[in-house]
């Protein structure tokens, strides 16, 4: 085929693609800092289990929608299933939004709060739909193949932009929280996540996005179907492990430095003991500004490095950081924290720059995850997507099993959760990752 012939990149949809990477993040983002308003209304009473419900709502909604996901994305292709999930997006939004309308009590916020949760949730139904179509889009635009790791990448790099700037939005328009904190000071924050959705719904509507021949089939697929190869099923269990890798270091990093028994809290110096809780936030909040720098890089180097060469590269590094973090809480390091009036210099144990190095390990994980799981599936690929979006629950499951050992046993054994998982990611990078022979006889 001539270079004139080949068929071009669709960058209108690409682009759309980059822009449901955002709101991906955006919504779900929202979560913390509206749970930390609604932990200073009356009935709630700062109770932090109930602050993170709408966190949890959203990540729960991934369990129960990502295998109906992936048959709707298999029956009505990638197109209609985005605006499926944008409207389901602005459907949970604007109920977030009625949640502060709803009529409570002076000593009771309970009822619009579980409105609020049941909006949460059916945001969460939006969060999974968008991200099972814009992996394989992405991928599938691209061609494939490195191109195609390289779309992705730049999409992870959109999502990490909004995920970065949500909560400093949200904070510059709340101020600080405090019992006369009203509900109502959210109300700018949800005019502009529903005007996001229907923005990008209008926008949807109006551009065509031609699906690739598999991804719309008249054939059933079986809903575990895809998990008859072996790359897909382990690389599955990959994504399971990689969501409480993600999720685990950094929240289990914030909770050990802030706690009082922690190595900030008994330092001896005024100055880390005022601000432990502030640093500790900051020391996390450093992994996940990593991971925005880790997947710039990936974007860059996507479209030459396979997904198998960065996920056993990353993978191994990151284990290396956490050894070496786990053996070095009694040395101190200096690094740049935002303290809230800005950048400042101050000292940390450094186990809390090794862990948050592990951001830019685990930036590229995701993307190079799905697309060594579902190479060469062909008419699999939507089912083998909703498979994806069921596993994202182990975001939940795995911090909570090392938030449990960090209490019982200690903090740095608790770390052994997050290695165990990277080694098993390695491993099936290195051994287990490559797509069996004859496999594109099988998907026919």
């Amino acid at each position: 085929m001539s270079t004139q012939e080949k068929p071009g990149v669709n960058w209108v949809a690409v682009i759309t693609m980059f822009f449901l990477c955002g709101m991906i993040s955006f919504v779900t983002n929202l979560a913390a800092p509206m749970g930390v308003v609604w932990k200073a209304q009356p009935g709630i009473d700062g109770s932090n289990v109930l602050g993170m419900m709408g966190n949890m709502m959203n990540f729960l909604a991934y369990f129960f929608m990502g295998i109906p996901g992936g048959l709707l994305l298999g029956k009505i292709g990638y197109k209609k299933t985005a605006m499926v999930g944008v409207a389901l997006g602005l459907i949970g939004v604007a109920i977030q939004f009625v949640s502060g309308k709803v009529p409570g009590t002076e000593t009771s916020m309970i009822v619009p709060f579980c409105v609020y949760l049941a909006g949460a949730f059916i945001a969460g139904f939006s969060m999974c739909l968008l991200n099972m179509v814009v992996n394989p889009m992405l991928n599938l635009l691209g061609g494939g193949g490195n191109r195609g790791n390289q779309l992705n990448m730049t999409g992870m790099t959109f999502n990490s932009l909004a995920g970065t700037a949500t909560p400093m939005l949200v904070g510059a328009l709340i101020g600080s929280v405090s019992a006369d904190t009203k509900l109502a000071d959210l109300n700018l924050v949800m005019y502009i996540a529903m005007a996001v959705f229907a923005a990008a719904l209008v926008v949807l509507s109006q551009i065509a996005i031609k699906d690739p021949e598999q991804s719309v089939t008249t054939e059933k697929i079986p809903i575990l179907a895809p998990l008859r190869f072996r790359h897909c099923l382990l690389g599955v269990i990959a994504i399971f492990a990689y969501m409480g890798v993600e999720i685990g270091i950094p929240a289990t990093l914030n909770l050990w430095l802030a706690d009082k028994a922690g190595p900030l809290m008994t330092s001896g110096n005024p100055d880390l003991v005022k601000n432990a809780a502030t640093i500790a936030g900051a020391v996390a909040g450093t992994y996940w500004f990593l991971m925005l720098v880790g997947r710039i890089i990936g974007a860059i180097i996507g479209g030459k490095v396979s997904s198998r060469i960065l996920m056993a590269v990353t993978t191994g590094a990151a284990i290396l950081l956490i050894i070496a973090g786990t053996l070095a809480t009694k040395v101190m390091a200096t690094m740049p924290v935002f303290t809230g009036k800005g950048f400042e210099m101050v000292q940390v144990p450094l186990t809390g720059l090794l862990f948050a190095l592990c951001g830019l390990c685990t930036s590229i994980m995701w993307p190079s995850t799905f697309n060594l799981a579902t190479e060469k599936l062909g008419k699999y690929t939507a089912a083998a997507s909703g498979l994806f979006m069921t596993m994202v629950v182990g975001g939940g499951i795995f911090p909570l099993v090392q938030g449990y050992l960090a209490e019982t046993i200690g903090y740095m054994f608790s770390y052994i959760v997050p290695g165990v998982m990277l080694a098993y990611m390695f491993l099936y990078s290195v051994c287990f990752s490559k797509p069996e022979a004859g496999i594109e006889e099988k998907v026919k």
